[in-house]
């Protein structure tokens, strides 16, 4: 890790978002973290709390620029963990979901973390070429299986929309030093862990994906105290 080495959490809940941010100030990032309810000043734990609206793509930028703002150098880490799901009115049809609803969750899924790496690839350019650059977005198994459930549907759109972005990211940068991954935390049979996912797991495994020091590949399944697992 660089001197001065920043982290940028978009969608910072008391489970994920909180566990990846103290692992990553343990090994002595500065930590951003954003949400609905963030301050726009400093955590008790010395982190930048921003409030974002994840709805909004465009209110993407002035993250990244408070960021740079407060830091004087801009994150080399970025991690997406915002999520958003519509519940459909009809429960046994997916389809009864409004289109107004599904584009509002496509708009959290997909679009605002698609500007986030936009923004991060502006901000990596100025970063000193030796620093390891990391887009981290928090997925699961529905970009290869569909889970009969209708409730999934919107989520299961952003998912998969995103994860195919993810990987064309990371195929046409990682030359770069640019490293794009789509992580997705798996029970140890490779199904889908659904509620059960385990924060202290992903903190581990996401400053692993930071350090570039395994050749894990953009689709990063993982397994809590194993790390990288392929399923097939």
């Amino acid at each position: 890790m660089a001197a001065n080495s920043v982290v940028l959490i978009l969608g910072a809940g008391p489970r994920i978002g909180a566990s990846v941010a103290e692992k990553f100030a343990s090994n002595g990032y500065k930590v951003a973290v954003t949400s609905r309810s963030g301050s726009g000043i400093k955590t008790d734990q010395g982190f930048l709390s921003l409030k974002a609206d994840f709805t909004k793509p465009d209110s993407i930028p002035a993250l990244f620029d408070a960021v740079q703002t407060e830091f004087q150098t801009f994150p080399s880490v970025v991690v997406y963990n915002a999520a958003a799901l519509t519940s459909p009115p009809d429960k046994d049809s997916a389809l009864s979901i409004a289109a107004e609803s599904v584009v509002a969750d496509l708009n959290v899924n997909t679009i605002s973390p698609y500007v986030a790496a936009q923004q991060a690839i502006r901000g990596w350019e100025s970063l000193p070429k030796e620093t390891k650059k990391t887009f981290i977005y928090t997925g699961n198994i529905m970009n290869v299986s569909i889970v009969p459930m209708p409730l999934m549907l919107d989520l299961g759109i952003g998912k998969s929309a995103s994860a195919f972005w993810i990987g064309l990211a990371d195929t046409v940068y990682s030359s770069r030093g640019f490293r794009f991954f789509y992580a997705d935390e798996r029970h140890g049979d490779g199904k889908f862990k659904g509620m059960a996912l385990d924060g202290a797991a992903h903190g581990e495994f996401y400053a692993q994906l930071a350090s570039h020091e395994e050749s894990v590949p953009w689709h990063a399944t993982f397994v809590k105290d194993k790390g990288y697992v392929q399923f097939k």
